[in-house]
């Protein structure tokens, strides 16, 4: 039985070819994955343990109590603590360490790097190996910094340069001195690191003769345990951690395997995809494979192989398929992961140096998916084909399934549907995140059920394509009638497109939807004609909104001050705003009372004013910053969104309460509206400061589209894996349909139907099944686009429903050129066929 599994594993390699191509690119989708998660992940951990090669033990301030809660605020690292530690006997220098938010502007005046990226320290002098210098000297006073290799790679700036930029406060222009290279990742992905000396940088970022952390580097034969017991005896445990190199290297491995494992995680689905769509090309191809051999199969039942022998059969042609895939797969998604790096690097992505990681678990995951997912398709075929009995198997008598078993589908098919329907729908009446399971458990018992449903719905939905088919004359028949000859055939093939148009169609409408829903929220919430923040997202100083006063051509502006406070023993912020003319910067729907902020007025959104019982001439007492309470009134309740919301106190009120003001940021109306000319005069009023952003509603809207763009278009180019798998199973069943109907085609052809006859009759085929997928597909990714839309608008008030015409019908129009390519090959295979040897064929 073994040898006449290989030899049938030879006698159809063209047939099997299909399946190979179809589990092959899902094993090297997973592959490929787990090779380019781990080469990056790797070559990120390498970058950032050099980066900790000059620390052997780490001092930072970190005032918890037992639980590891923080308590109260952690103290400051002076000159005293960095002196003792200079000065334990195991350590050969210790360097005081100042870091932050650092905007610069490269020579067209834009913000380099993505403004979370872009950072400033201190440099210690010749002593300081994390930093070398590669030109120009050390920094001196304030006027004079260094910049990083790259960066001045990327922008050209070179030693006696100078550089516009800023540090949360005014603009300064000081003077390039040095360049020096760094192992620092957050430059390798494309940011900047900027060094001061150690006096200015304490400046600058507000820690006048404190540091953020000490690095300590220990004598020679001194480990870093015995340094780190000696730092910890010579200081104040309660009030400095100490940390070895070791630790902060391991903590920051597994802090990036952390973050790679959502990536990898996020890849292996869709390859999952990729897999599961090639099961149903398996299944198809060994079902069609195990009835053209049924004669053969019967014959040796008939002289004696036990059921259990032909199943065995059968699954033995899988595992050399599979092994074969498996194996070619795994080679494909080496080259795959290292082609995703190198696309990293096009994109703009600065990946750190590393070898191509091809771990052990990767070679086994390959085989194993590739082995076990063909040999579990093909399963099922070689037990059907083990039970049907030799003498009708000889007489043909199985070919046509049972009355009873086309009900027992279609009722299993039924009620897994509408199984599936019932929990989707209760999902859309829950609250967030509650319904995301069940949602997701819905979703994919509807699948499943209209999976088994599909061959009683390919036949009116086919039937619906007669009249045009009909334009096509005997072809456009024969085409409606093959493509209804074996239902569940069809259904198979056109499954496997359907899962994938499913999945593109529901997020597209969901994205459509949620962009819609942004510009909306933008819309009706914000009568500012600009929005001004940070680039990097952190407070914004109070002498923006002064500064921003004086522009011209500004009749409104409001700070939104944010401040903590204690409301009914319970942490809440406030807002600070100016009560005079926020309602001119906003346009808040008011539930209750009216929008009145002045005084001890205040307004609140309706969850805040819900969850504290409050309503319009509520009052309640606030307890700020310093402690001192106060007692406030509701003037009115808004209903707010994810871009306003909270409860909204007058600025003089608030302000006095706070040692450290700080703005999240600020509205601003002009008296000539969102234009260029009053962008510019925000702008000059700001000296064209590369840390803050000047938005208006659009750049808003913009800004989180691009989020949703990037990821669509990730998940379409993911996604199209399992569309080119269901490619390769449109044009396997029809290869292997044309062969098993050759004598028909041989027929055709000798009563007169011309080859361009048969090409058109199959490439028509293909059509109809590719379009019945991309229908059923379409028309579930809608379904399912609208229920979890349905789940968004709980939590976003101003959601609504898009439905994407165009790029349905984009898709819809892809399905078809899917089909017409697929046939292309099998059309001209059955056009060429020798009409006597095909009358002949069996």
């Amino acid at each position: 039985m073994f040898r006449t599994a290989l030899r049938n594993v030879f006698a159809h390699k063209a047939r099997l070819l299909m399946t190979v191509l179809a589990v092959m690119l899902g094993v090297a989708f997973v592959s490929g994955t787990l090779v380019f998660t781990n080469t990056i992940s790797d070559a990120l951990q390498n970058s950032s343990a050099k980066g900790f090669d000059h620390v052997d033990v780490a001092v930072t301030t970190e005032y918890q109590d037992a639980e590891g809660d923080e308590v109260g605020e952690a103290p400051e690292l002076t000159q005293a603590y960095l002196d003792k530690s200079a000065k334990v006997p195991g350590a050969a220098s210790a360097v005081g360490v100042v870091s932050g938010f650092t905007a610069v502007a490269d020579k067209d005046g834009d913000l380099i790097g993505d403004g979370w990226s872009t950072k400033g320290g201190n440099y210690w002098g010749a002593k300081d190996s994390r930093y070398p210098l590669v030109d120009g000297h050390a920094p001196e006073g304030e006027g004079e910094i260094l910049i990083d290799s790259k960066t001045a790679e990327r922008t050209g700036f070179g030693v006696g340069d100078t550089v516009r930029m800023s540090v949360d406060g005014p603009v300064i222009t000081p003077k390039v001195v040095g360049v020096f290279t760094t192992d620092d990742g957050n430059v390798a992905a494309g940011g900047s690191l900027t060094l001061f000396d150690t006096a200015t940088a304490q400046k600058l970022f507000g820690k006048a003769g404190t540091y953020d952390e000490i690095d300590v580097r220990a004598k020679a034969g001194v480990t870093q345990a015995a340094l780190k017991a000696q730092l910890d005896e010579a200081l104040p445990k309660d009030l400095v951690e100490t940390t070895t190199g070791e630790k902060l290297a391991d903590d920051q491995a597994e802090s990036i395997a952390s973050s790679m494992s959502g990536m990898k995680q996020g890849l292996l689905v869709f390859a999952g995809i990729a897999l599961f769509v090639g099961t149903f090309i398996i299944a198809n191809t060994f079902t069609m494979l195990v009835a053209q051999r049924t004669k053969e199969l019967a014959l040796m039942r008939a002289v004696g192989a036990s059921r259990r022998q032909v199943t065995r059969s059968v699954l033995i042609e899988a595992f050399v398929v599979g092994v074969v895939a498996a194996v070619t797969g795994l080679l494909a998604g080496i080259g795959i992961g290292a082609g995703m790096r190198s696309l990293m690097g096009s994109m703009g992505a600065v990946v750190p140096d590393g070898p191509l990681v091809v771990s052990p678990n990767t070679i086994v995951a390959a085989l194993a998916v590739g082995i076990l997912v063909t040999m579990l398709a093909a399963w099922l075929p070689g037990r059907r084909a083990a039970k049907i009995p030799p003498v009708a198997a000889m007489s043909s008598v199985h070919a046509k399934a049972t009355t009873k078993s086309l009900v027992l589908r279609n009722t299993l098919g039924a009620l897994f549907s509408a199984a599936g329907i019932a929990v989707v729908l209760a999902a859309t009446t829950m609250d967030g995140t509650d319904g995301q399971a069940p949602m997701g458990m819905g979703a994919v018992l509807l699948i499943i059920g209209v999976f088994i449903l599909t061959p009683l719905l390919s036949r009116p939905l086919i039937a619906a394509a007669a009249p045009v088919l009909r334009l096509f004359g005997v072809s456009g028949k024969l085409a409606r009638q093959n493509s209804v000859r074996n239902p569940r055939r069809t259904a198979a093939t056109a499954s496997a497109l359907m899962i994938g148009l499913t999945l593109i169609t529901g997020m597209t409408v969901m994205a459509g939807s949620l962009q819609k829903s942004i510009d909306k929220m933008a819309s009706a919430s914000i009568e500012a004609d600009y929005v001004v923040s940070m680039a990097n997202g952190n407070y914004l100083n109070p002498d923006v909104s002064e500064k921003l006063a004086k522009a011209d051509g500004i009749t409104a502006i409001s700070p939104l001050r944010n401040a903590e406070s204690r409301i009914g023993g319970e942490t809440e912020y406030l807002t600070g705003v100016n009560g005079s003319t926020i309602g001119e910067l906003t346009d808040l729907k008011v539930e209750q009372g009216a929008f009145e902020v002045g005084g001890t007025d205040v307004v609140v959104d309706t969850d805040t004013a819900k969850d504290h019982g409050w309503k319009a001439g509520s009052t309640f007492t606030a307890s700020y910053e310093d402690d001192k309470k106060q007692q406030l009134t509701v003037a009115g309740v808004y209903e707010g969104n994810e871009m306003i919301r909270g409860i909204m106190v007058d600025l003089p009120t608030l302000t006095p309460h706070l040692s450290d003001p700080v703005d999240m940021q600020v509205m601003v109306k002009m008296s000539d509206g969102a234009s260029s000319a009053s962008k510019d005069s925000l702008t000059q009023a700001l000296d064209t400061n590369p840390a803050i952003k000047i938005q208006d509603k659009q750049d808003i809207s913009n800004e989180i589209a691009k989020m949703f763009t990037l990821m669509l278009n990730m998940l379409y180019g993911l996604l199209a894996m399992a569309v080119i798998v269901a490619v390769l199973g449109v044009i396997n069943t029809l290869a292997m349909s044309v062969f098993e109907r050759s004598q028909e085609i041989g027929m055709l052809r000798a009563i007169g139907l011309d080859r361009k006859g048969i090409k058109r009759m199959v490439r028509l085929e293909s059509l109809v099944i590719a379009l019945f997928g991309g229908v059923l597909g379409i028309g579930l990714g809608v379904f399912f686009g609208w229920a979890a839309g349905e789940l968004m608008g709980t939590t976003m008030a101003t959601y609504e429903l898009v439905l994407p015409w165009g790029r349905m019908g984009v898709f819809l129009l892809l399905a078809a050129v899917v089909g017409i390519l697929a046939a292309l090959w099998p059309a001209r295979r059955a056009a060429r066929l020798n009409m006597l040897q095909a009358i002949k064929a069996e």
